[in-house]
């Protein structure tokens, strides 16, 4: 399993991205690490998150799919993504 960060830019103000919240969350464990930056522990490679979180996305959004690993460093997330960090990232 490995652990991603996903982050993307929405272009579209007033777009509906809710398909794209459910890809992410359909991962099974996720933490949404900001408003638009997310890590999710999945099987999948990073290839094929992009491709399955891009079909929710306009052509003009952006996105990207890196690997999550220790060290790490955050500020001002609260107790409970520091928990969860601490739980799903190697």
């Amino acid at each position: 399993m490995a652990t991603y960060i996903v982050t993307y830019d929405l272009s579209a103000p007033g777009r509906n991205y809710d398909d794209l919240y459910k890809r992410i969350k359909a991962y099974g464990t996720w933490a949404q690490i900001t408003e638009s930056s997310w890590a999710i522990v999945t099987d999948k490679t990073a290839t094929s998150v992009r491709d399955n979180l891009g079909k929710s996305l306009d052509t003009n959004d952006k996105l990207f799919v890196g690997d999550l690993s220790r060290p790490y460093a955050w500020r001002g997330l609260g107790q409970r993504i520091g928990n969860w960090l601490a739980k799903n990232v190697k």
